[in-house]
């Protein structure tokens, strides 16, 4: 699994940061995704934290 964050639609709000921070951290208002491939022991915290992001800027690549 892979992911991304749309920075056009990422407004920085947190969330997924709060959620899965292993993934995600913010950095100058916005989102970005601190690893490359997704463990799958994480995947679920990173779908959650999908669902949880307002804008709908991260990307999830299966």
């Amino acid at each position: 699994m892979k992911v991304r964050v749309d920075p056009e639609l990422c407004t920085g709000c947190g969330p997924c940061a709060d959620i899965c921070p292993e993934v995600f951290e913010i950095r100058d208002d916005k989102s970005v995704v601190l690893v490359k491939e997704i463990a799958a022991a994480m995947g679920d915290s990173v779908r959650e934290a999908a669902e949880a992001c307002p804008t709908g800027a991260i990307i999830i690549e299966e």
